[in-house]
């Protein structure tokens, strides 16, 4: 049997949860979760190989209109993925009345890519609401496989992978075989920690925030990490430091937490807060962040 290999890229709005199935489908947290829209900002792979395949899957911020230069670098990681993708899920939230743009539906249909329609949270609806849902999308892109899915009960999620696996092309694979995603460890260090601010913070705060892993020192018995919280004003920093710094504390706390579990060492971090003025507008910001590919 030839080996099969190939790239799996997810898209949908934001909260649609897309983040909630590549986790899924990797079988690792490598994409963050909260309820809040906006929480991934970042194109993230996550690799899944065997003897007979390897899947690349890619995770995607939601589909949104841009109010800023951030928001236009994410929206080129979303068409990227429209761009080079052998198998696009599209998910939708069955809940949700909020419709795809044109602008998209026509780039899908023009991906050439095989696409497969995911109904997630279909446990929220009634079956005659899945039913006329699934007529619907069938209608709009009826060269799709349309699929049920349950991402947060695991509902059809096996399925969905040997589909996945069905329309794979013949390929070798693409990255060594042991290897679980692209992205460096620093990364997954400021996706935690903007996640712990996403979860602690409120309005607009959390979205007014980037974290930057200025130091990250891998000694034998822990880890040494300095990040950096960057916001946009001086009333911002205020609010994340917290009175006598416990709001910093609660989000340093809960984030080392989480770091330690993902690497299975003990880890010493330190938590600073700086002002930078309209940094979701800074080229150089930006960049520095990673919001280019």
């Amino acid at each position: 049997m030839a080996h099969k290999a190939g790239f799996v890229n997810i898209i949908g709005k934001p909260n649609a949860g897309k983040s909630t199935l590549m986790n899924i489908l990797v079988g690792e947290k490598l994409s963050i979760i909260t309820s809040k829209a906006q929480t991934t900002r970042h194109r993230i792979l996550g690799i899944v190989s065997s003897d007979e395949h390897q899947i690349v899957y890619s995770d995607t911020p939601g589909i949104l209109t841009p109010h800023y230069k951030m928001h236009e670098s994410m929206m080129k990681f979303v068409y990227t993925a429209l761009s080079d993708a052998d198998v696009l899920l599209l998910i939708i939230d069955v809940t949700s009345k909020d419709q795809l743009e044109d602008e998209l539906m026509e780039k899908l249909k023009k991906s050439g890519s095989k696409i497969v329609v995911l109904l997630n949270k279909i446990d929220l609806i009634k079956p005659e609401e899945l039913e006329t849902t699934s007529a619907a999308w069938a209608t709009l892109l009826p060269e799709a496989e349309i699929i049920p899915i349950s991402a947060l009960e695991k509902f059809n999620t096996d399925y969905l992978t040997k589909r996945i696996v069905a329309l794979l092309p013949d390929s070798p694979a693409f990255y060594d075989k042991d290897q679980l995603t692209d992205r460096p460890e620093k990364f997954f260090v400021s996706e935690i920690i903007r996640e712990k601010i996403l979860i602690n913070y409120d309005k607009e705060i959390p979205y007014s925030c980037e974290v930057y892993v200025e130091s990250f020192k891998d000694e034998p018995t822990i880890l040494k990490i300095r990040a950096l919280i960057f916001v946009s004003r001086e009333s911002q920093k205020g609010i994340i430091i917290g009175h006598q710094g416990s709001g910093l504390k609660r989000v340093g706390t809960q984030a080392r937490i989480d770091i330690e579990k993902f690497f299975d060492k003990k880890v010493f971090l330190e938590l600073f807060v700086k002002v930078k003025k309209d940094w979701r507008n800074n080229d150089y910001m930006l960049k520095q962040f990673g919001y280019e590919e």
